[in-house]
């Protein structure tokens, strides 16, 4: 079964950061991330994975 596909409202959740936040760090630091017509979708073990590897590590927006 398949991973379901997560918004960044649910994504900011998850990592308990804001929305904006999450927006920023697509933008500015490449976060896993796959546009859907207008919205952002995200895969949690994606999201983490890019966490774990420290690609979030100099804070955030």
């Amino acid at each position: 079964m398949s991973e379901p596909w997560l918004s960044a409202d649910d994504i900011a959740a998850h990592l308990g950061v804001t929305k904006d936040t999450i927006y920023a760090w697509i933008a500015d630091k490449g976060m896993p991330a796959h546009k859907v017509g207008r919205l952002w979708k995200f895969q949690a073990s994606e999201v983490d994975r890019w966490v774990r590897g420290n690609s979030a590590a100099d804070g955030g927006a």
